[in-house]
């Protein structure tokens, strides 16, 4: 038996429990959060918190894409400017990061967000690949060279 099913009854008097099991076990609440809804039993939604997490998520999302960014942009710059030093990690990490953000950015509202976000995302990848390369920031382009497209579907 699933543990939101082992769950359920006691979670539903009077609402305190689901509070409760919020903050104790988000999974075994989500899990109740979804049979609920697949049920149709929206009265029974402990709608405060499912809004809270719902906003929570889009967040962690943005977060991630802008994250990713940071990542991909820092390993395309050293890339460019240390080719002595190209490595099968640094490859791993562009091969990586391109198909995580291919993933999210099916989502056109983060993918609009990757858009919105870039120029940001290029600055603190630019200083984060200084800092690594410990070359002069001059050195790296002052504006990204690169579109969202060649970004995410380079040939690295």
């Amino acid at each position: 038996m699933k543990i939101a099913e082992r769950l359920e009854p006691q979670m539903l008097s009077g609402g305190v429990a689901l509070d409760r099991l919020f903050e104790e076990d988000e999974t075994a609440w989500l899990e109740i959060m979804a049979r609920l809804a697949s049920e149709g039993r929206l009265s029974d939604l402990d709608t405060q918190h499912l809004s809270e997490y719902l906003c929570d998520m889009a967040k962690r999302d943005r977060r991630e894409v802008f994250s990713r960014l940071v990542v991909l942009l820092t390993h395309l710059l050293k890339w460019e400017q240390q080719p002595e030093l190209r490595s099968g990690s640094w490859r791993a990490t562009i091969r990586i990061q391109r198909l995580e953000l291919q993933s999210l950015l099916e989502s056109a509202t983060l993918q609009q967000h990757a858009v919105t976000v870039l120029p940001q995302a290029y600055e603190v990848a630019r200083l984060q690949a200084a800092d690594e390369t410990e070359l002069k920031i001059t050195r790296f382009p002052e504006q990204n060279p690169w579109t969202l497209d060649d970004i995410v579907t380079g040939t690295i």
